[in-house]
């Protein structure tokens, strides 16, 4: 609160009839007046770099009538400077180059600092420029802060960069002056200050007489230790012995000569060469004539080689992919090799077998296609590398090989997975939406970038409100609880299965379940105990496929219960049948029987009466003791159709010379109640043995014998 200056009327005679105001720039805010005694003072600090000056208005006005006792005064404040700022410079750090070898006094940049403070009052303005560290290759002008070089001859290929700190001081760089500080890096440029030159004098190359015109048969190369364009270097072939043959050009990007044949070689002409090269700069710096000539000179021997060459492949390496699980028998690239010798001979092709691992490829001896000879898993092997050997056919001992490596690309074929662990905790007293284990996925396939897993609960379990799976959307998911309090004497475990998908294509996902076991923790959220019991749960089956299962256990033992009674049932059934409905079963054999020995096999009483009960049945397939005739019952009252039928049957077969010497069986099915069928073998016929003449059966084999001679004692 600063008095600057006063006021005052000729009017005001002190009794304080006159009232003062102020208006203008900062009246009120940086400026106020007292109203009576007409004193300004300043009421706050004023700064000359914001504003320099303020323009004010002021007037006496009459306290009771409020007019003007005199005309408005207008006045100037005028802030006066001190050194309150330091140089600055507002565009560094600077950068700057020079040519190298530049002469001492050299221009390289011109630096400027700013001050603040008024340049029209005292030296606060005043900047004086200094070399704080740069010395002695570089010196300022003190005034105009102009950069100039103070070494002769600074050599890039010696030092290249230099970092110089400039300072600029005010109050005319005396002492208690403000002080500011900048960088400038500085380049030495390059110039064509130095020859080429050649690091030898003679150069020997060998040539195979059989190389192509055109191809490039060796390098030379002249030093240059300038850059850039300064060190472009030009080759010529000096005319001479064989210069004519040869040709050389320059290779940009290293800087070499590169001699090529013009014309072919013959071994048996002339077996060597000699010239010179010449190396010269393309872009000369008059500067430096003095210096000497631009250019160097070496020799050049060739010798021309009689050889009979090995086949050369086309490429120094080849490299081929190929995708798991292609078939077997695909072709998935070549490599060719040819012999440059000039008989030119054909070329064969086969793998070096090193290793087992070799097998899994096979080449076409003549094309040199390179297929499959098993199925590849990029899990097991992602990558081969095995060598080709080519030969001539002219010559199989001149061999070249070439190494060829075999990427396997992978194939989306695996599902992600539940990194461990699979089982976690939770306490009694989590609350809803507390994270209790962050997981993470892991594919045994080959990840691509940006390879994303996505994470989510089982259709089963999404509506449950037990947990759920927050997926993070950065491979991570987190498992949260959806309850307030758990209780582990209601359920100790629970089983959440997760969904895990992959971002690949064909999209694999999996199911694991993750065990959650329910613990009694404290209130911090620390275990104090749960049940030691460890429990690992992989992808299994859920509670309601095993439940199915029982299900379709319990329907098939249903199932075979209802048909075992069935099958008893229908047993009885057929046990009950109307004894009307009586069949007979007809048994086949294969074997060639003994005659009357096999009667026994079959119960003919199925053509009998079933009223009838035999109480004696005669063995028909042994040879009986004593000829006994068979008693005759009197038929019961039956079909006299059907017995007629069979009388009729039974006397064509007693008859007939061709019957055969055993019982056969006839089932008749027949209506009707009362039917007595007694036998109908030929033994048990009512015509007597007498009717039958048996010498025939012992002309027919030994296996009638026992029939021949049972006919034969009766006949007896």
């Amino acid at each position: 609160f600063s008095f600057l200056l006063k006021l005052h009327s000729d009017l005001d005679k002190g009794v304080g009839t006159v009232k003062y105001t102020l208006s203008g720039d900062g009246a009120g805010t940086v400026f106020t007046i007292d109203e009576t005694t007409g004193d300004i003072h300043a009421i706050r600090s004023l700064d000359r770099e914001e504003k320099p000056f303020y323009t004010l208005r002021a007037q006496a006005v009459d306290v009771d009538t409020k007019k003007p006792l005199e005309p408005e005064s207008e006045f100037i404040i005028k802030v006066q400077d001190i050194n309150d700022n330091e140089p600055k410079f507002l565009d560094g750090p600077y950068v700057a180059s020079v040519p190298e070898m530049s002469p001492v006094g050299a221009y390289v940049l011109q630096v400027k600092a700013t001050d603040a403070d008024d340049p029209t009052y005292g030296n606060s303005a005043r900047v004086v420029y200094s070399v704080l560290q740069g010395q002695p290759y570089f010196s300022i002008d003190p005034k105009t802060g102009v950069i100039r070089t103070a070494l002769p001859n600074m050599d890039r290929e010696v030092k290249e960069q230099y970092q110089v700190l400039i300072q600029a001081k005010d109050m005319g760089g005396q002492l208690g002056g403000l002080a500011g500080t900048t960088t400038v890096n500085i380049t030495l440029t390059d110039v064509n200050d130095n020859p080429p030159r050649f690091p030898k004098s003679i150069f020997h190359l060998k040539v195979p007489e059989t190389s192509h015109v055109g191809s490039a048969i060796g390098r030379i190369r002249a030093v240059d230790p300038d850059f850039g364009k300064n060190a472009e270097i030009e080759y010529n072939i000096v005319p001479g012995d064989g210069g004519n043959l040869f040709d050389i050009t320059t290779d940009e990007y290293t800087q070499e000569g590169v001699i090529k044949l013009k014309k072919p070689l013959d071994f048996e002409t002339k077996k060597a060469y000699t010239f010179k090269v010449e190396a010269s700069n393309l872009h000369l710096d008059h500067r430096f004539h003095s210096v000497g000539p631009f250019k160097d000179t070496a020799t050049v021997k060739i010798n021309v080689l009689d050889m009979d060459e090995p086949p050369v492949f086309s490429k120094p390496m080849y490299t081929m992919e190929v995708y798991e699980d292609t078939p077997v028998g695909t072709i998935i690239g070549a490599v060719t090799a040819q012999d440059l010798d000039a008989g030119s001979s054909s070329v064969r092709y086969f793998i070096d077998w090193k290793n087992d691992v070799d097998s899994y490829f096979t080449i076409d001896a003549t094309e040199g296609t390179i297929a499959t000879n098993e199925l590849l898993d990029r899990e097991s092997i992602a990558q081969y590398n095995f060598s080709i050997i080519a030969s001539k056919v002219s010559n199989p001992l001149l061999t070249s090989k070439v190494n060829v490596i075999i990427n396997v690309l992978d194939v989306n074929e695996f599902p992600p997975e539940i990194s461990v662990p699979y089982e976690t905790s939770v306490c009694e007293n989590a609350k809803p939406g507390q994270v209790i284990q962050t997981i993470t996925a892991a594919d045994k396939d080959l990840s691509p970038a940006g390879q994303r897993f996505s994470f989510k609960l089982s259709s089963e379990a999404s509506n449950k409100p037990n947990f759920t799976v927050h997926d993070y959307r950065n491979n991570t998911a987190g498992i949260e609880t959806r309850r307030n309090g758990y209780s582990r004497r209601q359920q100790e475990l629970y089983f959440l299965p997760v969904v895990i998908e992959d971002s690949s294509y064909p999209v694999q996902s999996s199911t694991s379940t993750l065990t959650i076991r329910v613990c009694r923790c404290d209130s911090d959220g620390t275990i104090q105990s749960c049940n030691v019991e460890a429990i690992f749960l992989p992808v299994g089956l859920s509670t309601g496929a095993l439940i199915a299962i029982l299900l379709c256990i319990v329907i098939l033992l249903v199932i075979v219960v209802l048909y075992v009674a069935l099958r008893r049932q229908k047993k009885k059934d057929t046990l009950m049948t109307s004894k009307e409905d009586i069949r007979d079963n007809v048994i086949h054999y294969d074997d060639e029987g003994g005659g009357e020995e096999d009667t026994q096999a079959f119960d003919i009483g199925a053509l009998r009466n079933p009223k009838v009960i035999e109480d004696n049945k005669i063995r028909r397939d042994i040879k009986p003791d004593t000829l006994r005739f068979p008693r005759h019952r009197p038929p019961a009252e039956d079909n006299t159709d059907i017995r007629d039928f069979i009388n009729h049957r039974l006397q064509e077969n007693d008859v007939d010379p061709s019957a055969p010497p055993y019982d056969s069986l006839a089932t008749y099915a027949y209506e009707g109640n009362g039917s007595v069928a007694e036998s109908l073998s030929s033994i048990d016929s009512l015509t007597t043995e007498a009717d039958q003449d048996y010498d025939y059966l012992s002309d027919w084999g030994p296996r009638f014998k026992i029939l021949a001679d049972m006919f034969g004692e009766e006949e007896s």
